[in-house]
């Protein structure tokens, strides 16, 4: 069948194909950290930026439509319950750090912001948003392990 993943798990073909494309997006977030460190900063910019607007599409292409689908109706009824706590944490963490990568990417990538609502700090800003990023990315290797692995998470 078409709709079947490939990852051994009851996945959908598509859910597989963000799963990996989601590590994939964080693993480049830390070599972009990495350029940053090596002072490639043209390098690291075209990454950082590269990979949070593929996430916004991802974001509103796949994870916002499921989330309003399978788990906003049973909000707050079933926030006990692993299958919609994780998806919710994962929802509402994810939706802060990716505003906070569109910030980063605007406020020092272009001329869009006045100059009040610019950000000065910019390496605290950008190592909280990764640090946040990871977490975000854990939250959603955990939600895709509950939905899809039968028996896991069971609560």
């Amino acid at each position: 069948m078409l709709s079947e993943g490939f990852l051994g798990t009851a996945a959908p073909r598509y859910s597989d194909l963000v799963l990996l494309l989601e590590i994939g997006m964080g693993v480049a977030l830390l070599i972009g950290a990495v350029l940053a460190r090596m002072k490639m900063f043209r390098w690291h910019a075209w990454c950082q930026s590269l990979i949070v607007l593929l996430n916004l599409v991802v974001i509103l292409a796949v994870m916002a439509p499921s989330f309003h689908i399978r788990v906003a109706p049973k909000i707050p009824v079933k926030l006990g319950k692993a299958y919609y706590a994780l998806a919710t944490a994962h929802a509402a963490l994810g939706s802060v750090a990716e505003i906070g990568g569109l910030y980063i990417l605007i406020s020092v990538g272009t001329n869009l912001l006045p100059q009040k609502f610019r950000m000065t700090d910019y390496k605290r800003w950008m190592r909280s948003v990764l640090v946040l990023w990871c977490l975000v990315l854990l939250f959603g290797v955990a939600t895709y392990a509950r939905w899809y692995t039968p028996g896991l998470f069971r609560k």
